[in-house]
């Protein structure tokens, strides 16, 4: 009695068509849950183009114009989840934009998305939408952003507040691990595929590494929906921003003496994200700076610091002018007290690099 034995070949050929038809099955589904995501929480606030972009944003409150610039993998909700735009919109106009391919803001393709590329959209965003010569807040990636915006003009901008901000080039590895989904056609078959379900199971992780050492607000988790985090375009988007993260600081870096604006920078000094030491060093690089660190608080420092960053605005609309620091104003690191929701413990150095590229 014989028995037929498929060959190598036939057997490779088997798995291969079992792989196509697994891909494009996870693709399927992929595709449906973001579609299903959008539907279920559409845009909320208002949709403004410019330059063919399709932008998201929230325009509130009366007073001198602050706007603020969120960090990586998240959107504009982050500051409503924060607290902070109720706490602004008491006395100044608020602008929240969620960056291109980030909430409800599409980033087209053909288009190299810097943050200098952003800074540029979202200056003709806010020019366009009559929001003139603001003090910029950005938190994280969002920092290299509103640098950018200050340094392309900088009388287009009263101040900078930057949080948790990535100044200085280093070794990082959630960006090499990061690097392959940034890569056209690549990226794209990675999105629906496997880093498709490797973002599901780390998602969760990423976010907790962010916030500790202080739990996750239930408020973060309303306002910015998991599937929405998830969906193929936002993780394109922070995958591309991660990739060009360290280029972005090499370049900037360059300039830094350059920048004539009232600046304040604000740190978690439990930051396991981004370093607080990149804070403290652009600090001393610019003397008219002034440095806050937060104790007990992590990368989310602009969920603990509505003082500080109320404080920086003030100040900096007091100046009057870019370059203008009043004598004696030029603060000492301040270490503030722990947040009252601080859990005691920092974030396991796996954990931090999963899901954060750029972050």
């Amino acid at each position: 009695m014989s028995m037929n034995i498929p060959s190598g070949g036939a057997r490779a050929a088997s798995f291969g068509a079992l792989a196509a038809v697994a891909a494009a099955g996870s693709a399927l589904w992929v595709e449906r849950q973001a579609r299903a995501a959008e539907r279920r929480h559409q845009a909320p606030h208002n949709l403004v183009y410019i330059d063919g972009t399709r932008l998201h944003y929230r325009l509130v409150g009366e007073g001198p114009p602050v706007m603020l610039v969120h960090g990586n993998m998240v959107d504009g909700a982050d500051f409503e989840a924060s607290g902070l735009v109720d706490r602004l919109a008491r006395r100044h106009q608020v602008l929240v934009i969620d960056r291109p391919g980030f909430g409800h803001s599409d980033r087209p393709r053909g288009v190299v998305w810097t943050p200098a590329r952003q800074a540029r959209l979202l200056h003709q965003a806010a020019q366009t939408l009559h929001v003139h010569r603001p003090v910029v807040v950005g938190h994280s990636l969002g920092t290299q952003v509103a640098m950018a915006m200050a340094l392309q003009d900088p009388g287009s901008v009263a101040g900078l507040v930057l949080v948790g901000g990535y100044y200085w080039p280093s070794l990082r590895l959630d960006r090499w691990m990061a690097l392959p989904a940034a890569v056209p056609v690549l990226g794209d078959v990675l999105r629906y595929t496997t880093a498709a379900w490797t973002a599901r199971a780390t998602l969760d992780m990423a976010i907790r590494a962010m916030f500790a050492p202080a739990p996750v607000p239930e408020r973060f988790r309303e306002l910015l929906p998991r599937e929405m985090l998830l969906r193929p375009l936002q993780q394109r988007s922070a995958a591309e921003d991660g990739r060009h993260m360290v280029p972005q600081a090499r370049a900037l870096r360059k300039q830094y003496d350059r920048l004539r604006t009232p600046l304040t920078l604000i740190a978690g000094a439990e930051d396991h994200i981004v370093s607080p030491r990149q804070s403290e060093r652009l600090h001393h690089q610019l003397p008219h700076s002034r440095l806050r660190l937060l104790a007990g608080v992590g990368h989310m420092a602009h969920h603990h610091a509505h003082e500080q960053i109320c404080t920086a605005i003030d100040e900096a609309l007091a100046s009057g002018q870019p370059g203008l620091v009043q004598p004696g104003t030029v603060a000492a690191v301040e270490r503030t007290a722990p947040a009252a929701s601080a859990q005691a413990g920092s974030p396991p150095a796996a954990a931090a690099s999963l899901s954060t590229a750029g972050y």
